[in-house]
């Protein structure tokens, strides 16, 4: 391993709407990298379902934060009609930020060490309010502790942002594939997102965009070359390359 490599391992950033095959290739660029180093898996999503279920098992308060944990999940519903959330939406919002800054904090350990990143999403501060921006608005009317919880949330994000993905991945997917690969979401939902997915730069990352619409074997086509540029550029050498690899 080159001293380059030592400073600060790779990180590829693999961002796209629900629907866009995110987890799945994910799972497959991670295994590709893995055949040039020491490579590991990092969710930079807010993981609201996972936290959320956690939170509505909780005795006395879990029924009571359900409803609330279900609307952020859903959608930032305060940023969009310009107010504070209540108290207790608030933290709810502010938790799913300090889950987020903590697998950060741990991704950049190994970093740090090193080791390739393959990150399944990343933290933005182009769109607050969706599509893993900050959940809330230190400009809206309404609680002076809500306001103040912005603006930590706000200083999270700008630490996070300020690393600079080496390679983003922009899965691009029509409105009609999210839809048949993902039932259960609303229709309008996926609409936004497919919407926000162009406007987002990563603080001018290189970015290489993927029409997710074909098959899977094109998009980890297309994936695994820009992976192997990166790596190459960053001193990695292909050398566990298997027999199922190859080919």
């Amino acid at each position: 391993m080159s001293a380059k490599q030592t400073e600060l391992g790779p990180l590829i950033a693999i961002i796209g709407c629900d629907g866009s095959g995110k987890s799945t290739v994910s799972a497959e660029v991670l295994r590709w990298a893995q055949t040039f180093g020491p490579a590991v898996a990092s969710h930079l999503g807010k993981q609201s379902g996972n936290l959320g279920r956690a939170i509505t098992r909780l005795p006395l308060i879990g029924k009571r934060l359900e409803p609330v944990i279900a609307r952020k999940t859903d959608k930032t519903r305060a940023l969009r009609e310009k107010k504070s959330p209540g108290f207790f939406t608030a933290l709810v919002i502010f938790a799913f930020s300090l889950r987020r800054l903590r697998r950060f904090r741990r991704m950049m350990a190994m970093r740090h060490r090193g080791i390739i990143i393959i990150a399944d999403r990343y933290p933005q501060l182009e769109l607050p309010g969706a599509y893993d921006g900050t959940g809330l608005s230190m400009d809206a009317p309404g609680s002076a502790f809500v306001r103040w919880l912005a603006r930590r949330e706000r200083v999270m994000y700008e630490w996070m942002t300020s690393y600079r993905p080496d390679l983003v991945i922009r899965l691009n997917v029509d409105l009609d594939t999210a839809c048949a690969r993902k039932p259960d979401h609303r229709r309008e939902l996926l609409r936004d997102k497919i919407a926000a997915t162009p406007l987002l730069k990563f603080n001018g990352a290189p970015i290489v965009e993927i029409d997710a619409a074909q098959t899977l074997a094109e998009v980890l086509k297309a994936t695994n070359a820009a992976v192997t540029r990166v790596l190459t550029e960053h001193g990695f050498a292909q050398t566990n390359l298997k027999q199922e690899d190859a080919s």
